[in-house]
């Protein structure tokens, strides 16, 4: 299925469940759509007045969806509580919070281990890491989770898929693989620039970039995905296609990724 398409939700397990979401940036707002976009039996959930225009828009477009006054008003009303605060305002915003023991967090905060996070958010016990991207406003995501609580499963099946990863140094590993995406969008627009530069409109070289890749997408849906065997696929001895992936890597272009998310690794483990 493509991943602008919308996935068939999964029956909640919580029909009562309500969400509060501290953070209202751009994954936020994809969550909140993933669980409301034309869905009839949307939950209840409670903004923080963080970026209150986005906050505000959210709540205009989505019945279920108001915003609180305060950061404590949104965690009062949750029995889920998703933290979506950038890294550096994590300790500071979740500090001075009263969490109850029944209390279900999940963290959408790359870089805050787990340990960290149960001191933050005590009393509550059930308490995971996530990393959703964009893909979860179509309900196409996977998203990995660390531990594989029961609310942090049922949430992301709701939006997609829940990868269960078994411990957090490899779910650190896998914050640092998210972290190429920016990477791969400049790859295109390099590509995007390259044709434009040698005659052809960028009106046409952008779409033709995307559709090209694009065109890709089904190969990638398969359950399993063998990247090397898709690479010899594309691969004529002797063709275009070999000569520039053997030029990127004489170029080097191979062992820089490596050492890129060997950097990010280190740094989210930091």
């Amino acid at each position: 299925m493509a991943a602008s398409e919308p996935r068939p939700r999964v029956d909640r397990l919580e029909p009562m469940t309500t969400y509060g979401i501290l953070g209202v940036g751009s994954i936020a707002s994809a969550i909140v759509t993933g669980l409301c976009d034309g869905v009839s039996d949307a939950p209840e959930i409670v903004l923080s007045p963080r970026n209150a225009d986005r906050a505000a828009a959210l709540a205009s477009t989505f019945p279920s969806v108001r915003t609180a006054t305060t950061n404590q008003a949104v965690v009062d009303a949750s029995d889920v509580v998703l933290v979506c605060v950038l890294p550096e305002q994590a300790p500071e915003v979740l500090r001075g919070l009263a969490f109850r023991a029944d209390h279900r967090v999940v963290s959408a905060v790359a870089g805050l281990p787990l340990g960290d996070l149960a001191a933050l958010v005590a009393p509550a016990q059930e308490i995971a890491r996530s990393i959703p991207l964009m893909a979860v406003a179509t309900r196409g995501g996977t998203t990995p989770v660390f531990p594989a609580t029961p609310s942090a499963t049922t949430l992301y099946d709701l939006l997609g898929t829940s990868l269960h990863v078994d411990t957090e140094a490899t779910f650190d590993a896998i914050v640092g693989a998210s972290a190429t995406v920016a990477a791969y969008f400049d790859y295109l627009g390099t590509i995007t620039a390259w044709l434009a530069d040698r005659g052809l409109a960028p009106g046409d070289a952008g779409p033709y970039v995307a559709a090209t890749f694009a065109s890709l997408t089904d190969e990638l849906s398969r359950p399993e995905v063998d990247f090397g065997a898709l690479a010899q696929a594309h691969t004529t001895p002797g063709g275009l296609n070999e000569q520039f992936a053997r030029d990127l890597r004489q170029a080097g272009i191979t062992d820089a990724v490596r050492r890129g998310l060997d950097r990010i690794h280190a740094r989210v483990r930091g």
